[in-house]
């Protein structure tokens, strides 16, 4: 199990008429949270496509437990709970200091650029995810 930490400032735009980050915004938070952690990985979105292999959302769900509000310091926990075949999980938390303010989940799928078929995860990227 592999596990990153980013942190995000919730920026006045993000947020609606109840001074609450807008929920669509969080899945942007999770996939700035998600390059981060495969950057940290040593692996790049462009170098994948660059490749030939492209990583489509195959699905998304997050639960919802107290909001975050503007100016606030969001730290999210992203974890990579299993090691890919095609298919890439990504679990995250949302904290503002001790208190959690949501859980999500996505799944990713390597797809060959070409085709639009499903792959299996590259050797270079199971490498550097096994490390």
């Amino acid at each position: 199990m592999r596990e990153y930490y980013t942190s995000i400032r919730v920026r006045y735009a993000e947020t609606d008429r109840m001074g609450y980050v807008y929920y669509g915004n969080y899945a942007t938070y999770f996939e700035v949270a998600r390059v981060e952690m495969l950057r940290a990985a040593g692996i790049t979105y462009r170098s994948l496509e660059d490749s030939g292999i492209l990583l489509p959302v195959m699905s998304y769900a997050v639960r919802f437990f107290r909001p975050a509000h503007y100016d606030d310091e969001l730290v999210i926990k992203t974890v990579i709970p299993d090691l890919p075949g095609a298919r890439l999980e990504f679990e995250y938390e949302t904290h503002r200091g001790a208190v959690l303010l949501n859980s999500a989940n996505t799944v990713l799928v390597f797809t060959d650029k070409e085709s639009g078929k499903p792959v299996r995860c590259p050797d270079h990227v199971l490498a550097a995810l096994s490390d």
